[in-house]
């Protein structure tokens, strides 16, 4: 199948785009920030309520459980109803969570003690709470108010391509994936750094606020700034290049079966799922406690902290990189073909983590870990950009786009969910040496189903 040609874009169509781009860029970032506040905060939680590993990884479970179920389900629905409506509605629910899950700080009347350090750390004085609350309540509580910001969330990376489904021809779409990747990075990295700067100045109930307060701006920002599609901004009707790109409104059977029952969706969903039990089994999820109880970090101790900073910009850095790199090597090297670039990712996964377990097994420290976390971030944040930002866009079109990226991004948190509660068991009870070992035959299963899509492009509207 033969490479497809590369739009001519006007002046004032890449202006409005780039408006439109940021309003909605900058939301889905602060999205991020509300999802993953958890997470960087979660030793300190952890500390004050006197919770292990097994405790933390209620959430890790209750967040991609709820998100992976509701992003699937609430894909056609945000198909029908347009980005922009889905994408607001999310918001309001996102802040309004943020807010709940911060005012269970009132319910602690004084924090747990501890004693001892690493896995070998226990509780010596369990935490008082108030109104005569029990500790499993108060934790099954949050983990319900936990899940429903995860119902909101799942509205975000549906709208966002829902309308740049509208905005990008199919041969920038790899391109955008990188934008995609800067955005998830960006959100990451005021989630792991930002957090941790508003707990140097106030209690951990401002690590949900703050974040929450962001999105209820950025909410503003978008109700005057952002548009569902080019039309919808006064400018004339872009031609993405989409098979269905036709003019008629989508109907749900419509979607349902282009989504469905495609093998080849299916296919690039179960690949989405096999970078979600590598991404949230160590790049996006656990990391931060493992610096803590692995290798000490102490935010108090700017020594101990040091490579917990490398490998939080690390991270960031290198996922972006992943992106763009991964993005333009589809569109300009591989001719639009995402399959390529998806298999290298997997395949730098498992290299990747084989030598990570190698080198904590050899005790070579915490920079290191930093090192092996920055490569990994390379090659999931790449290959999950290609899925999430490009592929549901290509083999969705511009009418099922976000059931497409319901499905896959729903199969990638659904294996999150799973990696929750097996996370806290396996480091609980074997340590973290067993930690960096149990992703990486997901990543050989996703760089074989992958490979079998090397030659595959999307359908295309004819005459482009």
């Amino acid at each position: 199948m033969a490479a497809i040609d590369r739009p001519v874009l006007s002046p004032e169509f890449r202006h409005r785009r780039v408006v439109n781009w940021l309003s909605l860029g900058f939301l889905y970032a602060f999205f991020y920030m509300t999802r993953y506040n958890y997470t960087a905060v979660s030793p300190v939680l952890a500390a004050v309520l006197g919770w292990k590993n097994t405790d933390l990884g209620v959430f890790e479970t209750m967040m991609p459980l709820v998100y992976g179920l509701s992003v699937v389900l609430n894909g056609p629905l945000a198909d029908r109803i347009g980005g922009k409506k889905a994408f607001l509605f999310g918001a309001i629910g996102v802040a309004i969570m943020n807010f709940l899950f911060g005012c269970a700080a009132y319910a602690v009347a004084s924090p747990a003690v501890w004693e001892g350090t690493g896995l070998a750390r226990h509780v010596v004085t369990p935490a008082v709470l108030n109104y005569g609350l029990s500790g499993g309540f108060l934790l099954t509580m949050m983990a319900m108010v936990w899940g429903l910001n995860g119902f909101f969330q799942s509205f975000g990376a549906l709208s966002i391509v829902k309308v740049n489904a509208q905005w990008f021809h199919v041969r920038e779409r790899g391109t955008f994936s990188g934008i995609f990747g800067v955005l998830i990075r960006m959100g990451l990295l005021l989630a792991f750094q930002g957090v941790p700067l508003i707990l140097l100045f106030g209690p951990w109930q401002y690590a949900f606020w703050i974040p929450g307060l962001f999105v209820l701006i950025m909410f503003v920002i978008n109700y005057f700034l952002m548009e569902n599609s080019p039309q919808d901004a006064g400018l004339e009707k872009f031609e993405t290049g989409d098979a269905d790109d036709d003019g008629s409104p989508s109907s749900l059977k419509y979607v349902l079966k282009k989504v469905f029952a495609s093998r080849l969706t299916w296919m690039i969903a179960i690949g989405s799922m096999m970078i979600g039990f590598v991404r949230r089994s160590v790049v996006d999820a656990w990391w931060p406690i493992y610096f803590v109880q692995y290798h000490g970090a102490d935010r108090t101790t700017f020594a101990t902290y040091l490579p917990y900073i490398i490998a939080s910009w690390g991270i960031a850095i290198a996922g972006i990189a992943g992106g763009f790199v991964f993005g333009m090597a589809s569109d300009r090297t591989f001719g639009g073909r995402r399959g390529p670039v998806i298999t290298l990712g997997f395949l730098g996964m498992a290299v990747v983590l084989a030598m990570f377990g190698i080198s904590d097994l050899m005790h070579l420290g915490p920079t290191w870990a930093a090192c092996w976390l920055l490569l990994l971030s390379f090659c999931v944040n790449g290959a999950h950009g290609m899925i999430g930002g490009a592929a549901s866009m290509d083999f969705g079109g511009k009418k099922a786009v976000a059931t497409a990226a319901g499905l896959f991004d729903g199969m990638q948190y659904l294996a999150g969910a799973f990696v929750g509660m097996g996370v806290g068991y396996v480091t609980q009870n074997y340590g973290w040496e067993a930690w960096h070992w149990a992703p990486i035959p997901f990543a050989l299963i996703g760089a074989f189903l992958m490979s079998r899509l090397w030659n595959v492009l999307p359908a295309r509207k004819s005459g482009h």
